[in-house]
C-alpha cells in the first residue's frame, strides 16, 4: 500500500503557502473534525464568480493541514464553479473512486492522497478542508 505521507503532503505540511489570517476576507466557515480535533477556519476572498484568494488558520494532524493548503492553492483563482466541480471530485476520489487521467491533472498534488480512501481512519482529515469549502460555498449561494 502506499504511503499517504508523500513528498508533496510533507512539504504542504511543513511549509504552508496559504495557512493566515486573510484581511478582509468575503467569508469564512468554521470547519471541525470531532473525531481527532482537527480544527480550520478557511477563508474566501471573491470577487465576482471568481476566488481571488483562499487562506485558512487552524491546527491539526499533517494530513487535515496538508490538504487545507493544497486546496487553497488548487481553487485560488478559479471560479467558484470550478471549485465545486474540483471539490466533487476530491471527495469522490477519497471515496475510493479511480481517477482518469484528466481528473488526476485537475486535482494536480492532490490526486497524490488516492490512497486515503484504503485508510478508513485517515478519511476525515482528508476532507476537512474540502467540505469546509464545499458549505463555505453553499451558504454563499444562499445568501446570492
Amino acid at each position: 500500500m502506499a504511503s499517504i505521507y508523500t513528498a508533496a503532503l510533507m512539504e504542504h505540511n511543513a511549509h504552508p503557502d496559504y495557512k493566515y489570517v486573510m484581511d478582509d476576507p468575503t467569508c469564512t466557515h468554521d470547519g471541525v473534525n470531532p473525531s481527532c480535533g482537527d480544527e480550520l477556519t478557511l477563508a474566501l476572498r471573491l470577487t465576482g464568480d471568481v476566488i481571488e484568494e483562499a487562506a485558512f488558520t487552524g491546527h491539526g494532524c499533517a494530513v487535515s493541514q496538508a490538504t487545507a493548503d493544497m486546496m487553497a492553492d488548487l481553487v485560488t483563482g478559479e471560479t467558484v464553479t470550478e471549485a465545486r466541480r474540483l471539490t466533487a471530485l476530491y471527495l469522490d476520489m477519497i471515496k475510493g473512486r479511480p481517477l482518469t487521467a484528466e481528473e488526476r491533472a485537475d486535482l494536480d498534488e492532490a490526486a497524490e492522497l488516492e490512497s486515503i480512501a484504503r485508510m478508513p481512519a485517515r478519511v476525515k482529515c482528508a476532507e476537512l478542508a474540502w467540505r469546509t469549502l464545499e458549505r463555505l460555498l453553499d451558504e454563499q449561494l444562499k445568501q446570492a
